[in-house]
């Protein structure tokens, strides 16, 4: 069995966020696992809004091609998802969105396909943004992916997290490590 790796992303631009803080935790509870993580941050992806006219005319971003070929040598991603008016962002729906995008012959699906997905979420609210995992979750399966039941959702996540950025509970550590260890079970059993 090869060792499972991982691509990790958080969809939130903001250098302070809770979904950055609470993806680092997961990121330990996959590597404790034992999977390969590769964290990348969106700010480095930078593409524009999709619009099928730019597309047509320009083709699909280099950030969006250098993304699908990430995905693609990954079995599966952690993906925090904020919570922005009781949704997705618009910074994580624009990078699903292009990487989707079909490349010549092969499929957008191709680098979703399979994919074993773990998702995490982390809001000042009492919810833990609920609601955006509701539609991260709907958006991925649509496209093929294995979007595992358990999720790692972090309410009041102002009072959550210390000053270095760890979860101050012991237990929402052991969930948050729990769902990053599921993932990488699954992977496990469809090698």
């Amino acid at each position: 069995m090869t060792t499972p790796r991982l691509v990790a992303f958080a969809g939130s631009l903001r250098a302070a966020s809770f979904n950055r803080k609470l993806l680092a935790v997961a990121v330990a509870g996959a590597r404790a696992a034992g999977a390969e993580v590769t964290p990348i941050d969106l700010n480095d992806f930078a593409m524009p809004l999709y619009n099928g006219d730019l597309e047509a005319a320009q083709g699909i971003p280099a950030a969006a091609r250098e993304l699908k070929a990430l995905f693609k040598a990954h079995h599966g991603f952690l993906v925090a998802c904020p919570e922005y008016n009781t949704s997705v962002t618009a910074v994580l729906k624009n990078t699903i969105d292009w990487v989707s995008r079909q490349d010549g012959p092969e499929s957008g699906r191709v680098p979703y396909e399979g994919k074993v997905v773990g998702l995490f979420s982390a809001s000042p609210g009492p919810f833990g943004a609920v609601r955006s995992l509701e539609a991260v979750r709907g958006i991925l399966m649509s496209l093929g992916c294995l979007v595992i039941p358990q999720r790692g959702a972090i309410p009041r996540a102002g009072e959550a997290f210390g000053a270095d950025g760890s979860l101050k509970d012991p237990k929402q550590v052991e969930m948050v490590h729990g769902v990053a260890a599921e993932v990488v079970r699954l992977i496990g059993k469809l090698q």
